[in-house]
């Protein structure tokens, strides 16, 4: 997919700073490229499937021309492992259980908005947007 999807997190509806340290440690055994200057990476998980993530802010990694299953189920543990939703520009919000739609801003909280906790849930979520 050629689109951005963005990793964040929020308390009390407001951004919060990700542990870009626990990011890498989820990231980077799967890094294939890497550009320190731009905080970029480029991912390829064993199945073949790649995206390019980057480490935008303390507040936000984006991905960028993802796709497969490897890589949903990569973005699956990254969520998992920042306490993280997954933010899709015109589709749902992805959240990981239902109490977390309090955590976000009411701009989200008012959007479609999901629980997917697994590649093929998060990947279904976004096909149906």
């Amino acid at each position: 997919m050629s689109f951005d999807i963005f990793v964040c997190r929020f308390e009390n509806s407001e951004p919060a700073t990700l542990d870009m340290s626990a990011a890498h440690e989820v990231l980077d055994p799967h890094a294939v490229v890497r550009d320190p200057e731009t905080d970029f990476l480029l991912v390829v998980t064993t199945e073949g499937d790649e995206a390019g993530v980057y480490f935008n802010n303390p507040t936000g990694i984006t991905f960028n021309r993802f796709g497969g299953d490897g890589i949903m189920d990569l973005l699956a543990a990254l969520l998992q492992r920042l306490d993280a939703v997954l933010v899709v520009p015109d589709g749902p919000t992805m959240i990981q259980r239902d109490e977390d739609r309090e955590l976000l801003p009411t701009s989200l909280r008012d959007g479609p908005v999901v629980v997917a906790r697994t590649g093929a849930e998060i990947d279904r979520a976004i096909r149906a947007s």
